[in-house]
């Protein structure tokens, strides 16, 4: 059994919409299928027919209310391990009203596919979910996903998002492994997949095209865009820049072409600090660090990355090293959903490595003023005041 268990994503803030999507689903399963088939067999089977989509005969609540309904525990528990691996981090990106609308539409446009070519009944959320793997296809292309191995032994790797999600979800589980097993692709509603896999990238590469979702330099339009610079393709469109057609060549000159195509040193240590962070290579991805800290001593990494180094740093005991790539990340992302950590480590290592208790006690106070977590709140209580004494003596 393979089963992905986790992604590589930190979302800064707390996916409500996700969170009550999937509580919905469930919430909704125990209703129609605990509660109602213990009040009545026929009240549970009745809310079912009337809900599910019924190809044939197609009611316009049925678009909706069919995504909530599943057919046992085992379709629910699938469903919403999905839903969790791949759902968070969009829902973070779109935030969680997009979100709720976005999941909605893609089980709606999934349900039409369905009735396209179908005439029995559907139920489940894998329509809306297809559409927000894709739009995670579309968001973090270079993301790698943990995968869990359960048969004779147990143990976990890692496979990129993009092999997993195009080549395994889409391509082998709904195009052609149904070609060998008619039978059970009978019970699976493939086209409703397909419908929303397709209404998921496209939207979601929409999105990104009019900056109607924060853009980062790691997702697929960017990914693309810096591709085509350096092949020198026509007609790559840079968002923000003008169009050129290709690069410009002046050989009645004798001057060689103008280079149109390469990343700037800093965009290339950017690109290897991701590639590194990426292969969990974290001796390659400081050193690429160091590098560009030396090119540009003001630069700031993505949230997630500026964070990994700085832990990376901290591993290493290079304190200083990780005490100013913490204080970049809080410089930064005052904001983010890991600040608080994050001044609480920046705390401690003033505390008890660099020997700075003005600078600890500014950022355990700090600190204190956004930690939820017990333990974390008395650790910051106990360096702070050890290290407000050091103060007074």
């Amino acid at each position: 059994m393979l089963i992905p268990i986790g992604t590589d994503v930190r979302t800064p803030r707390v996916p409500f919409g996700n969170y009550a999507l999937i509580g919905v689903n469930v919430l909704v399963f125990l209703f129609t299928d605990v509660l109602g088939n213990r009040l009545s067999d026929e009240l549970g089977a009745y809310i079912k027919t009337y809900f599910a989509l019924d190809a044939a005969r197609p009611a316009l609540h049925q678009y909706i209310t069919y995504q909530f309904l599943h057919g046992d525990w085992l379709h629910l528990a699938g469903n919403m391990l999905f839903l969790w691996i791949f759902g968070n981090a969009v829902c973070d990106r779109m935030g969680s009203l997009g979100y709720v609308l976005f999941y909605v539409a893609g089980g709606v446009f999934a349900g039409c596919a369905f009735t396209l070519g179908a005439e029995n009944p559907l139920i489940g959320a894998s329509g809306a979910i297809a559409a927000v793997t894709t739009a995670f296809l579309a968001l973090f292309p270079r993301v790698h996903i943990t995968m869990l191995v359960w048969m004779f032994f147990v143990f976990t790797f890692q496979v990129p998002a993009t092999l997993l999600i195009v080549f395994k979800i889409i391509l082998w589980d709904n195009i052609i492994a149904p070609r060998f097993d008619q039978g059970a692709a009978l019970n699976v509603a493939h086209s409703a997949h397909l419908g929303g896999y397709a209404f998921g990238f496209a939207v979601a590469l929409s999105l990104l095209l009019v900056r109607a979702v924060p853009r980062t330099q790691f997702d697929i339009v960017a990914l693309w865009q810096r591709l085509g610079r350096r092949r020198g393709w026509s007609g790559v469109p840079v968002i923000g820049a003008p169009v050129r057609a290709r690069p410009i060549e002046v050989e009645e000159l004798d001057s060689r072409p103008i280079d149109m195509v390469a990343l700037t040193p800093v965009e290339q240590l950017r690109e290897d600090i991701t590639t590194h962070l990426a292969g969990h290579d974290p001796q390659a991805a400081l050193a690429a660090h160091e590098q560009l800290m030396s090119l540009d001593p003001g630069h700031v990494l993505s949230a997630a990355q500026q964070v990994e180094v700085a832990n990376y740093l901290a591993q290493a005991r290079r304190y200083p090293e990780a005490a100013a790539a913490y204080e970049a990340f809080l410089g930064a992302y005052p904001a983010a959903g890991e600040a608080s950590e994050v001044r609480l480590f920046l705390g401690l290592i003033c505390s008890r490595y660099l020997h700075d208790d003005a600078r600890a006690a500014r950022y355990l106070r700090e600190a204190l003023a956004g930690l939820r977590q017990p333990a974390q709140r008395e650790l910051a209580e106990q360096e702070l005041r050890a290290a407000e004494a050091r103060l007074t003596s």
